[in-house]
Protein backbone atom coordinates (compact mmCIF):
# COMPACT_ATOMS: atom_id res chain seq x y z
CA UNK A 1 0.00 0.00 0.00
CA UNK A 2 1.31 3.51 -0.49
CA UNK A 3 0.28 6.98 0.15
CA UNK A 4 -2.44 6.84 -2.77
CA UNK A 5 -5.64 9.03 -1.44
CA UNK A 6 -8.09 6.22 -2.92
CA UNK A 7 -6.16 3.46 -1.10
CA UNK A 8 -6.06 5.40 2.23
CA UNK A 9 -9.98 6.19 2.26
CA UNK A 10 -10.81 2.43 1.28
CA UNK A 11 -8.34 1.75 4.44
CA UNK A 12 -10.72 3.58 6.35
CA UNK A 13 -14.30 2.39 4.54
CA UNK A 14 -13.07 -1.21 5.40
CA UNK A 15 -12.73 -0.45 8.97
CA UNK A 16 -15.58 1.77 9.67
CA UNK A 17 -18.14 1.00 6.88
CA UNK A 18 -21.31 1.74 8.53
CA UNK A 19 -20.24 5.08 10.05
CA UNK A 20 -21.88 8.04 9.03
CA UNK A 21 -19.10 9.74 6.55
CA UNK A 22 -21.58 12.06 4.92
CA UNK A 23 -24.50 14.73 4.97
CA UNK A 24 -25.64 16.42 2.44
CA UNK A 25 -27.99 19.71 2.74
CA UNK A 26 -29.42 19.92 -1.13
CA UNK A 27 -31.63 22.81 -0.15
CA UNK A 28 -31.19 24.76 3.06
CA UNK A 29 -34.42 25.33 4.59
CA UNK A 30 -36.67 22.48 2.60
CA UNK A 31 -35.49 20.02 4.91
CA UNK A 32 -34.45 17.83 2.11
CA UNK A 33 -30.91 15.63 2.79
CA UNK A 34 -28.85 12.61 2.14
CA UNK A 35 -26.87 10.39 4.47
CA UNK A 36 -24.38 8.33 3.07
CA UNK A 37 -22.19 5.82 5.13
CA UNK A 38 -18.84 5.33 4.16
CA UNK A 39 -19.58 1.74 2.57
CA UNK A 40 -22.37 3.43 0.79
CA UNK A 41 -20.42 6.39 -0.35
CA UNK A 42 -17.66 3.61 -1.70
CA UNK A 43 -20.43 2.09 -3.29
CA UNK A 44 -21.39 5.07 -5.11
CA UNK A 45 -17.75 5.90 -5.86
CA UNK A 46 -16.96 3.00 -7.28
CA UNK A 47 -19.96 2.66 -9.39
CA UNK A 48 -18.72 5.88 -10.82
CA UNK A 49 -15.43 4.76 -11.69
CA UNK A 50 -16.37 1.80 -13.09
CA UNK A 51 -18.61 3.78 -15.68
CA UNK A 52 -15.77 6.40 -16.51
CA UNK A 53 -13.03 3.35 -17.58
CA UNK A 54 -15.75 1.88 -19.20
CA UNK A 55 -16.81 4.91 -20.98
CA UNK A 56 -13.00 4.79 -22.67
CA UNK A 57 -11.56 7.26 -20.28
CA UNK A 58 -7.51 6.27 -19.30
CA UNK A 59 -5.48 6.46 -16.00
CA UNK A 60 -4.24 9.65 -16.07
CA UNK A 61 -6.97 11.68 -18.17
CA UNK A 62 -7.96 14.71 -17.27
CA UNK A 63 -11.51 14.84 -15.85
CA UNK A 64 -13.34 18.61 -14.40
CA UNK A 65 -15.76 18.70 -12.56
CA UNK A 66 -17.83 21.81 -13.21
CA UNK A 67 -20.34 21.27 -10.23
CA UNK A 68 -21.76 23.02 -6.97
CA UNK A 69 -21.81 21.61 -3.94
CA UNK A 70 -23.05 18.34 -3.15
CA UNK A 71 -22.85 13.85 -2.95
CA UNK A 72 -21.79 14.39 -6.62
CA UNK A 73 -18.89 16.44 -6.43
CA UNK A 74 -17.17 14.46 -3.35
CA UNK A 75 -18.59 10.87 -5.17
CA UNK A 76 -16.68 12.16 -8.28
CA UNK A 77 -13.15 13.38 -6.92
CA UNK A 78 -13.57 9.69 -5.22
CA UNK A 79 -14.33 8.10 -8.27
CA UNK A 80 -11.56 9.72 -10.35
CA UNK A 81 -9.01 8.68 -7.31
CA UNK A 82 -10.27 5.30 -7.92
CA UNK A 83 -10.07 5.14 -11.73
CA UNK A 84 -6.58 6.90 -11.73
CA UNK A 85 -7.95 9.36 -13.41
CA UNK A 86 -7.19 13.35 -12.23
CA UNK A 87 -9.77 15.53 -11.09
CA UNK A 88 -9.74 19.02 -11.69
CA UNK A 89 -11.64 21.54 -10.12
CA UNK A 90 -13.58 24.37 -12.29
CA UNK A 91 -15.03 27.89 -11.23
CA UNK A 92 -18.51 27.48 -11.38
CA UNK A 93 -18.67 31.04 -11.92
CA UNK A 94 -16.39 31.21 -14.87
CA UNK A 95 -18.25 31.85 -18.26
CA UNK A 96 -17.83 30.82 -21.70
CA UNK A 97 -14.41 32.78 -22.60
CA UNK A 98 -12.91 31.61 -19.46
CA UNK A 99 -14.40 27.88 -19.14
CA UNK A 100 -12.83 27.64 -23.08
CA UNK A 101 -9.67 28.46 -21.52
CA UNK A 102 -9.88 26.39 -18.52
CA UNK A 103 -11.14 23.22 -20.46
CA UNK A 104 -8.26 23.56 -22.52
CA UNK A 105 -5.41 24.61 -20.40
CA UNK A 106 -6.71 21.59 -18.41
CA UNK A 107 -6.69 19.01 -21.45
CA UNK A 108 -10.09 17.66 -20.30
CA UNK A 109 -11.17 14.38 -21.62
CA UNK A 110 -14.45 14.41 -19.65
CA UNK A 111 -16.79 16.75 -17.59
CA UNK A 112 -19.00 16.11 -14.74
CA UNK A 113 -21.23 19.60 -14.27
CA UNK A 114 -24.49 20.72 -13.16
CA UNK A 115 -27.25 20.91 -15.20
CA UNK A 116 -27.83 24.39 -14.65
CA UNK A 117 -24.14 24.64 -16.33
CA UNK A 118 -25.55 23.34 -19.30
CA UNK A 119 -25.96 26.93 -21.80
CA UNK A 120 -22.42 27.40 -20.18
CA UNK A 121 -20.79 23.83 -21.39
CA UNK A 122 -23.05 23.98 -24.73
CA UNK A 123 -20.90 27.49 -25.79
CA UNK A 124 -17.51 26.17 -24.67
CA UNK A 125 -17.61 22.49 -25.76
CA UNK A 126 -17.34 23.33 -29.63
CA UNK A 127 -13.85 25.33 -29.22
CA UNK A 128 -12.40 22.39 -27.52
CA UNK A 129 -10.72 19.37 -29.02
CA UNK A 130 -10.14 16.64 -26.22
CA UNK A 131 -13.43 16.72 -24.22
CA UNK A 132 -15.82 13.53 -25.13
CA UNK A 133 -17.18 12.33 -22.47
CA UNK A 134 -19.76 14.30 -20.71
CA UNK A 135 -22.20 13.54 -17.54
CA UNK A 136 -24.42 16.00 -16.07
CA UNK A 137 -25.90 16.02 -12.94
CA UNK A 138 -29.91 16.34 -12.31
CA UNK A 139 -32.42 18.05 -15.25
CA UNK A 140 -31.60 20.99 -17.36
CA UNK A 141 -33.49 24.05 -18.12
CA UNK A 142 -36.01 23.72 -20.78
CA UNK A 143 -34.36 26.28 -22.82
CA UNK A 144 -30.57 23.97 -22.18
CA UNK A 145 -29.49 23.51 -25.30
CA UNK A 146 -29.17 19.54 -26.45
CA UNK A 147 -25.94 18.17 -25.79
CA UNK A 148 -24.68 14.32 -26.37
CA UNK A 149 -24.62 13.83 -22.17
CA UNK A 150 -25.01 10.85 -19.91
CA UNK A 151 -27.23 11.67 -17.12
CA UNK A 152 -25.27 10.96 -13.90
CA UNK A 153 -27.87 9.22 -12.46
CA UNK A 154 -27.67 6.59 -15.36
CA UNK A 155 -23.52 6.38 -15.32
CA UNK A 156 -24.19 5.66 -11.60
CA UNK A 157 -26.63 2.81 -11.80
CA UNK A 158 -24.46 1.42 -14.96
CA UNK A 159 -21.29 0.69 -13.30
CA UNK A 160 -20.25 -1.80 -10.43
CA UNK A 161 -20.26 -1.12 -6.75
CA UNK A 162 -17.72 -3.69 -6.55
CA UNK A 163 -13.88 -2.39 -6.57
CA UNK A 164 -11.64 -4.47 -8.57
CA UNK A 165 -9.47 -1.33 -10.36
CA UNK A 166 -6.11 -1.37 -11.18
CA UNK A 167 -3.04 -0.62 -8.72
CA UNK A 168 -2.46 2.86 -7.94
CA UNK A 169 0.82 4.86 -6.97
CA UNK A 170 1.47 7.58 -4.59
CA UNK A 171 2.85 9.47 -8.26
CA UNK A 172 -1.13 9.48 -8.87
CA UNK A 173 -2.19 13.39 -9.57
CA UNK A 174 -4.05 15.75 -8.44
CA UNK A 175 -4.44 18.91 -9.87
CA UNK A 176 -5.96 22.29 -7.73
CA UNK A 177 -6.64 24.35 -10.54
CA UNK A 178 -6.01 28.08 -8.61
CA UNK A 179 -8.87 31.32 -8.00
CA UNK A 180 -7.27 32.99 -11.17
CA UNK A 181 -8.33 36.69 -9.25
CA UNK A 182 -4.66 38.24 -9.85
CA UNK A 183 -4.22 36.84 -13.45
CA UNK A 184 -5.14 33.54 -15.57
CA UNK A 185 -5.99 30.82 -13.52
CA UNK A 186 -2.65 27.83 -13.27
CA UNK A 187 -3.25 23.76 -12.54
CA UNK A 188 -1.04 22.92 -9.16
CA UNK A 189 0.31 19.56 -10.03
CA UNK A 190 0.69 17.39 -6.58
CA UNK A 191 1.74 14.03 -6.55
CA UNK A 192 -0.90 12.33 -3.76
CA UNK A 193 2.13 11.81 -1.41
CA UNK A 194 2.75 14.94 -1.24
CA UNK A 195 -0.57 16.36 -1.18
CA UNK A 196 -1.64 13.95 1.82
CA UNK A 197 1.51 15.33 4.09
CA UNK A 198 1.29 18.96 2.99
CA UNK A 199 -1.99 19.21 2.61
CA UNK A 200 -4.20 17.29 4.93
CA UNK A 201 -1.65 16.87 7.59
CA UNK A 202 -0.41 13.43 6.95
CA UNK A 203 -3.54 12.49 8.87
CA UNK A 204 -3.13 14.49 11.77
CA UNK A 205 -4.01 17.97 11.63
CA UNK A 206 -2.89 17.79 15.46
CA UNK A 207 -0.22 15.12 16.26
CA UNK A 208 2.29 13.15 14.54
CA UNK A 209 2.03 11.91 11.07
CA UNK A 210 1.23 9.08 10.20
CA UNK A 211 4.70 6.59 9.38
CA UNK A 212 3.13 3.98 6.97
CA UNK A 213 -0.39 4.27 4.49
CA UNK A 214 -1.51 1.07 6.89
CA UNK A 215 -0.91 3.34 10.06
CA UNK A 216 -4.12 5.85 8.89
CA UNK A 217 -6.63 2.95 9.46
CA UNK A 218 -5.43 1.34 12.34
CA UNK A 219 -5.80 5.14 13.88
CA UNK A 220 -9.40 5.24 12.77
CA UNK A 221 -9.85 1.65 14.05
CA UNK A 222 -8.72 2.62 17.29
CA UNK A 223 -10.84 5.61 17.88
CA UNK A 224 -14.26 6.29 18.02
CA UNK A 225 -16.85 8.78 15.72
CA UNK A 226 -18.07 11.95 17.59
CA UNK A 227 -16.20 14.71 15.07
CA UNK A 228 -18.40 16.62 12.41
CA UNK A 229 -16.96 18.41 9.83
CA UNK A 230 -18.52 21.42 7.77
CA UNK A 231 -16.43 22.50 4.94
CA UNK A 232 -18.95 25.93 4.18
CA UNK A 233 -17.20 26.97 1.59
CA UNK A 234 -17.57 25.81 -2.40
CA UNK A 235 -15.91 22.22 -2.48
CA UNK A 236 -14.19 24.01 -6.10
CA UNK A 237 -11.77 25.88 -3.72
CA UNK A 238 -9.00 23.53 -2.67
CA UNK A 239 -9.19 24.41 0.70
CA UNK A 240 -13.07 22.89 1.15
CA UNK A 241 -12.07 19.24 -1.03
CA UNK A 242 -9.23 18.97 1.26
CA UNK A 243 -11.07 19.51 4.21
CA UNK A 244 -13.37 17.02 3.32
CA UNK A 245 -10.31 14.82 2.96
CA UNK A 246 -8.82 15.48 6.48
CA UNK A 247 -12.23 14.45 7.71
CA UNK A 248 -12.21 11.29 5.64
CA UNK A 249 -9.16 10.47 7.10
CA UNK A 250 -9.94 10.56 10.68
CA UNK A 251 -13.18 8.45 9.67
CA UNK A 252 -15.27 11.04 10.94
CA UNK A 253 -18.36 12.69 9.40
CA UNK A 254 -18.66 15.90 7.24
CA UNK A 255 -21.99 17.84 6.24
CA UNK A 256 -22.12 20.39 2.87
CA UNK A 257 -24.57 22.38 1.60
CA UNK A 258 -25.15 23.39 -1.82
CA UNK A 259 -24.83 26.65 -1.12
CA UNK A 260 -23.53 28.75 1.48
CA UNK A 261 -26.69 30.11 3.69
CA UNK A 262 -25.17 32.05 6.91
CA UNK A 263 -28.54 31.08 8.75
CA UNK A 264 -28.95 27.80 7.31
CA UNK A 265 -25.66 27.15 8.59
CA UNK A 266 -26.03 28.18 12.15
CA UNK A 267 -29.02 25.51 11.92
CA UNK A 268 -26.96 23.00 10.10
CA UNK A 269 -24.72 23.33 13.69
CA UNK A 270 -26.99 23.18 16.07
CA UNK A 271 -28.85 20.08 13.96
CA UNK A 272 -25.60 17.98 13.61
CA UNK A 273 -23.41 19.02 16.79
CA UNK A 274 -20.97 20.16 13.79
CA UNK A 275 -17.23 20.01 15.75
CA UNK A 276 -15.62 22.09 13.39
CA UNK A 277 -16.70 25.11 10.82
CA UNK A 278 -14.39 26.05 8.10
CA UNK A 279 -14.75 29.47 5.97
CA UNK A 280 -13.04 32.17 4.17
CA UNK A 281 -12.84 35.03 6.04
CA UNK A 282 -14.47 37.98 7.13
CA UNK A 283 -16.90 37.82 3.84
CA UNK A 284 -18.48 34.62 5.03
CA UNK A 285 -18.25 35.28 8.71
CA UNK A 286 -19.84 38.76 9.16
CA UNK A 287 -22.79 37.21 7.67
CA UNK A 288 -22.82 34.66 10.46
CA UNK A 289 -22.09 36.69 13.16
CA UNK A 290 -25.08 39.38 11.86
CA UNK A 291 -27.52 36.04 11.46
CA UNK A 292 -26.28 35.17 15.23
CA UNK A 293 -26.90 38.58 16.18
CA UNK A 294 -30.30 38.57 14.71
CA UNK A 295 -32.75 36.04 13.50
CA UNK A 296 -30.57 33.15 14.57
CA UNK A 297 -29.86 34.77 18.00
CA UNK A 298 -30.29 32.02 20.56
CA UNK A 299 -29.16 29.09 18.60
CA UNK A 300 -26.68 26.12 20.08
CA UNK A 301 -23.39 26.30 18.96
CA UNK A 302 -21.73 24.41 21.85
CA UNK A 303 -20.78 21.54 20.20
CA UNK A 304 -18.30 24.07 17.87
CA UNK A 305 -14.66 23.04 19.26
CA UNK A 306 -12.48 25.03 16.14
CA UNK A 307 -14.40 27.86 13.58
CA UNK A 308 -11.19 28.13 11.02
CA UNK A 309 -10.61 30.99 8.55
CA UNK A 310 -8.63 29.96 5.20
CA UNK A 311 -7.76 31.78 2.31
CA UNK A 312 -7.88 35.27 3.65
CA UNK A 313 -7.64 36.89 6.81
CA UNK A 314 -10.38 36.89 10.06
CA UNK A 315 -10.09 40.07 11.10
CA UNK A 316 -9.28 41.67 14.40
CA UNK A 317 -13.19 42.67 14.64
CA UNK A 318 -14.36 39.97 13.77
CA UNK A 319 -12.36 37.31 15.98
CA UNK A 320 -13.99 39.70 18.93
CA UNK A 321 -17.31 39.48 17.68
CA UNK A 322 -16.87 35.33 17.41
CA UNK A 323 -15.83 35.10 20.94
CA UNK A 324 -18.27 37.09 22.31
CA UNK A 325 -20.61 35.04 20.52
CA UNK A 326 -19.24 31.04 20.34
CA UNK A 327 -17.13 32.09 23.98
CA UNK A 328 -16.25 28.37 23.68
CA UNK A 329 -14.88 27.78 20.20
CA UNK A 330 -11.11 28.07 19.37
CA UNK A 331 -10.48 30.90 16.39
CA UNK A 332 -7.76 29.82 13.67
CA UNK A 333 -6.82 31.94 10.88
CA UNK A 334 -4.98 29.24 9.12
CA UNK A 335 -2.39 30.00 6.02
CA UNK A 336 -1.30 27.92 3.38
CA UNK A 337 -1.98 28.03 -0.48
CA UNK A 338 -2.72 25.54 -4.06
CA UNK A 339 1.16 25.38 -4.09
CA UNK A 340 1.73 24.71 -0.15
CA UNK A 341 -0.80 23.01 0.89
CA UNK A 342 -0.49 24.10 4.77
CA UNK A 343 2.01 26.78 5.88
CA UNK A 344 0.64 27.87 9.78
CA UNK A 345 -1.54 29.87 11.91
CA UNK A 346 -1.53 32.96 12.90
CA UNK A 347 -0.30 34.12 16.59
CA UNK A 348 -3.09 35.57 18.64
CA UNK A 349 -1.57 39.14 18.60
CA UNK A 350 -1.75 39.02 14.88
CA UNK A 351 -3.79 42.37 14.28
CA UNK A 352 -3.50 45.41 12.40
CA UNK A 353 -1.32 46.84 14.95
CA UNK A 354 1.33 44.01 14.79
CA UNK A 355 0.84 42.80 11.07
CA UNK A 356 -0.39 39.62 10.49
CA UNK A 357 2.11 37.17 12.42
CA UNK A 358 2.62 33.24 12.00
CA UNK A 359 4.05 30.52 13.59
CA UNK A 360 4.82 28.13 10.68
CA UNK A 361 5.92 24.49 10.11
CA UNK A 362 9.49 23.40 9.91
CA UNK A 363 9.29 23.28 6.19
CA UNK A 364 8.18 27.23 5.56
CA UNK A 365 10.83 29.86 5.69
CA UNK A 366 11.43 33.48 4.48
CA UNK A 367 13.64 33.56 1.63
CA UNK A 368 15.48 36.04 -1.01
CA UNK A 369 13.50 35.63 -3.99
CA UNK A 370 16.64 35.69 -6.62
CA UNK A 371 19.19 33.95 -4.52
CA UNK A 372 16.56 31.94 -2.48
CA UNK A 373 19.09 31.94 0.48
CA UNK A 374 16.96 32.18 4.00
CA UNK A 375 17.00 36.19 4.65
CA UNK A 376 18.14 38.27 7.86
CA UNK A 377 15.80 38.87 10.61
CA UNK A 378 13.85 42.03 9.78
CA UNK A 379 14.62 41.46 6.17
CA UNK A 380 11.40 41.56 3.76
CA UNK A 381 11.03 38.37 1.29
CA UNK A 382 9.63 35.57 -0.11
CA UNK A 383 7.69 32.72 1.65
CA UNK A 384 8.77 29.30 0.57
CA UNK A 385 8.32 25.77 1.21
CA UNK A 386 10.06 22.34 0.90
CA UNK A 387 9.39 19.10 1.27
CA UNK A 388 6.41 18.27 0.00
CA UNK A 389 5.49 20.63 -2.76
CA UNK A 390 4.30 20.11 -6.01
CA UNK A 391 5.62 19.00 -9.13
CA UNK A 392 4.48 22.67 -11.02
CA UNK A 393 1.90 24.24 -12.69
CA UNK A 394 0.57 21.70 -15.78
CA UNK A 395 0.93 23.53 -18.99
CA UNK A 396 2.91 25.89 -17.91
CA UNK A 397 7.08 25.61 -18.13
CA UNK A 398 7.64 28.98 -18.06
CA UNK A 399 5.53 29.51 -14.90
CA UNK A 400 7.06 26.24 -13.47
CA UNK A 401 10.79 27.03 -13.51
CA UNK A 402 10.30 30.53 -11.75
CA UNK A 403 8.62 28.96 -9.11
CA UNK A 404 9.96 26.07 -7.92
CA UNK A 405 13.67 25.71 -7.11
CA UNK A 406 16.24 23.15 -5.90
CA UNK A 407 18.13 23.99 -2.91
CA UNK A 408 20.39 21.36 -0.59
CA UNK A 409 18.97 18.67 -2.67
CA UNK A 410 15.29 19.41 -1.60
CA UNK A 411 12.37 20.76 -3.88
CA UNK A 412 11.15 24.52 -3.13
CA UNK A 413 8.21 26.37 -4.07
CA UNK A 414 8.37 29.97 -3.97
CA UNK A 415 5.02 31.68 -2.60
CA UNK A 416 3.67 35.25 -3.59
CA UNK A 417 3.64 36.82 -0.11
CA UNK A 418 6.12 38.88 0.90
CA UNK A 419 7.10 38.68 4.83
CA UNK A 420 9.83 39.13 7.43
CA UNK A 421 10.98 37.04 10.31
CA UNK A 422 11.89 37.77 14.09
CA UNK A 423 14.29 36.03 16.20
CA UNK A 424 11.76 33.72 17.73
CA UNK A 425 10.99 32.76 14.03
CA UNK A 426 7.50 34.32 13.58
CA UNK A 427 6.68 35.15 10.57
CA UNK A 428 5.02 38.58 9.77
CA UNK A 429 3.33 38.74 6.27
CA UNK A 430 3.23 41.53 4.63
CA UNK A 431 0.90 41.14 1.38
CA UNK A 432 1.05 39.17 -1.96
CA UNK A 433 3.54 40.92 -3.75
CA UNK A 434 1.73 40.89 -7.07
CA UNK A 435 -0.74 43.42 -5.24
CA UNK A 436 1.85 45.67 -3.52
CA UNK A 437 1.04 49.15 -4.17
CA UNK A 438 4.30 51.45 -4.83
CA UNK A 439 3.47 54.91 -3.91
CA UNK A 440 6.00 57.82 -3.39
CA UNK A 441 8.25 55.00 -2.99
CA UNK A 442 7.18 53.17 -0.48
CA UNK A 443 5.54 49.94 -0.25
CA UNK A 444 2.28 49.13 0.43
CA UNK A 445 0.77 46.09 1.16
CA UNK A 446 -3.47 45.74 0.89
CA UNK A 447 -3.78 43.41 3.31
CA UNK A 448 -2.59 45.63 6.06
CA UNK A 449 -4.61 48.20 4.86
CA UNK A 450 -7.88 46.51 4.98
CA UNK A 451 -7.11 45.34 8.51
CA UNK A 452 -6.96 48.51 9.68
CA UNK A 453 -10.17 49.65 7.57
CA UNK A 454 -12.36 46.33 8.72
CA UNK A 455 -11.58 47.70 12.26
CA UNK A 456 -13.90 50.71 11.69
CA UNK A 457 -17.18 50.28 13.19
CA UNK A 458 -18.94 51.28 10.33
CA UNK A 459 -17.27 49.21 7.93
CA UNK A 460 -18.72 45.80 6.79
CA UNK A 461 -15.68 44.91 4.20
CA UNK A 462 -13.10 46.55 2.32
CA UNK A 463 -10.46 45.77 -0.64
CA UNK A 464 -7.34 48.11 -1.33
CA UNK A 465 -5.52 48.87 -4.68
CA UNK A 466 -3.40 51.21 -6.12
CA UNK A 467 -4.27 53.98 -8.45
CA UNK A 468 -1.89 55.05 -10.91
CA UNK A 469 -1.55 59.11 -9.46
CA UNK A 470 0.77 62.07 -11.00
CA UNK A 471 2.09 63.19 -7.91
CA UNK A 472 2.78 59.36 -6.03
CA UNK A 473 3.03 57.23 -8.87
CA UNK A 474 0.46 55.00 -7.17
CA UNK A 475 -2.20 56.02 -4.29
CA UNK A 476 -3.87 53.89 -2.09
CA UNK A 477 -7.95 54.02 -2.68
CA UNK A 478 -10.19 51.47 -0.31
CA UNK A 479 -13.12 50.39 -1.91
CA UNK A 480 -15.41 49.88 1.15
CA UNK A 481 -19.08 48.24 2.07
CA UNK A 482 -21.10 50.40 5.02
CA UNK A 483 -22.14 47.88 7.41
CA UNK A 484 -26.04 47.88 7.19
CA UNK A 485 -27.78 50.96 9.14
CA UNK A 486 -24.32 52.58 9.58
CA UNK A 487 -23.88 55.89 7.68
CA UNK A 488 -21.08 56.11 5.02
CA UNK A 489 -17.97 57.50 6.63
CA UNK A 490 -16.17 60.38 5.01
CA UNK A 491 -12.51 60.00 3.53
CA UNK A 492 -10.99 62.81 6.53
CA UNK A 493 -13.21 59.73 9.35
CA UNK A 494 -11.53 57.05 7.47
CA UNK A 495 -8.16 59.02 7.69
CA UNK A 496 -7.95 59.58 11.14
CA UNK A 497 -9.11 56.20 12.13
CA UNK A 498 -6.30 54.73 10.32
CA UNK A 499 -3.46 57.11 11.54
CA UNK A 500 -3.98 55.10 14.76
CA UNK A 501 -2.70 51.88 13.04
CA UNK A 502 -0.92 53.05 10.33
CA UNK A 503 2.16 54.64 9.00
CA UNK A 504 1.44 57.84 7.41
CA UNK A 505 1.67 56.76 3.65
CA UNK A 506 -0.38 53.60 3.65
CA UNK A 507 -3.46 55.88 4.59
CA UNK A 508 -5.90 55.84 1.83
CA UNK A 509 -6.61 59.17 0.00
CA UNK A 510 -9.50 58.17 -1.98
CA UNK A 511 -12.77 56.36 -0.35
CA UNK A 512 -14.92 54.81 -2.95
CA UNK A 513 -18.58 53.82 -1.31
CA UNK A 514 -19.69 50.47 -2.83
CA UNK A 515 -22.88 48.67 -2.20
CA UNK A 516 -21.37 45.08 -2.55
CA UNK A 517 -17.61 44.18 -2.40
CA UNK A 518 -17.02 41.71 -5.03
CA UNK A 519 -15.60 38.13 -4.05
CA UNK A 520 -15.35 34.84 -5.08
CA UNK A 521 -17.54 32.08 -3.93
CA UNK A 522 -15.43 31.43 -1.34
CA UNK A 523 -14.71 34.57 -0.39
CA UNK A 524 -11.43 35.41 -1.59
CA UNK A 525 -10.70 38.74 -2.66
CA UNK A 526 -11.30 40.45 -6.43
CA UNK A 527 -8.22 43.34 -6.62
CA UNK A 528 -8.92 43.47 -10.33
CA UNK A 529 -12.65 44.57 -9.39
CA UNK A 530 -11.59 46.63 -6.74
CA UNK A 531 -8.51 48.50 -9.27
CA UNK A 532 -10.81 49.37 -12.03
CA UNK A 533 -13.72 50.45 -9.40
CA UNK A 534 -11.32 52.89 -7.79
CA UNK A 535 -9.86 54.05 -11.31
CA UNK A 536 -13.12 54.81 -12.55
CA UNK A 537 -14.43 56.93 -9.79
CA UNK A 538 -10.85 58.47 -9.31
CA UNK A 539 -11.55 59.84 -13.06
CA UNK A 540 -12.59 63.57 -13.26
CA UNK A 541 -15.98 64.14 -12.94
CA UNK A 542 -16.78 60.97 -11.59
CA UNK A 543 -18.44 60.28 -8.23
CA UNK A 544 -16.04 58.76 -5.58
CA UNK A 545 -18.67 58.31 -3.22
CA UNK A 546 -18.59 60.64 -0.04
Amino acid sequence: MEYNLADLFESVVDVVPDREALVYVDHPGTGAESRLTYRELDDAANRLAHHLLDSGLQAGEHLGLHLYNGVEYLQTVLACLKARLVPVNVNYRYVEEELVYLYADADLAALVFDAEFTGRVAAALPQTTKLRHLVRVGEPPADAPALEVVEFAAAETAGSPERGFAPRSADDLFIIYTGGTTGMPKGVMWRQEDLFFAGLFGGAPSGEPVKRPEELAERVAAGGAGLTFFPAPPLMHGTSTLTSFVAFNYGQRIVIHRKYAPEEVLRTIEKEKVSSISLVGDAMLRPLIDALRGPLRGTDTSSLFSISSSGAIMSDTVRAELRELVPNALLLNNFGSSESGSNGKATEDSGPEKGFRLEVNERTAVVDPVTHEPVAVGEPGRLAQRGHVPLGYYNDPAKTAETFFQRNGERWVLLGDMATVDEEGIVTVLGRGSQCINTGGEKVYPEEVEQALKAHPDVYDALVAGVPDAKWGNHVAAVVQVRPGAAAPTLEQIQTHCRTKLAGYKIPRQLVITPEIHRSPSGKADYRWAKAVAAEADRPGADAGP
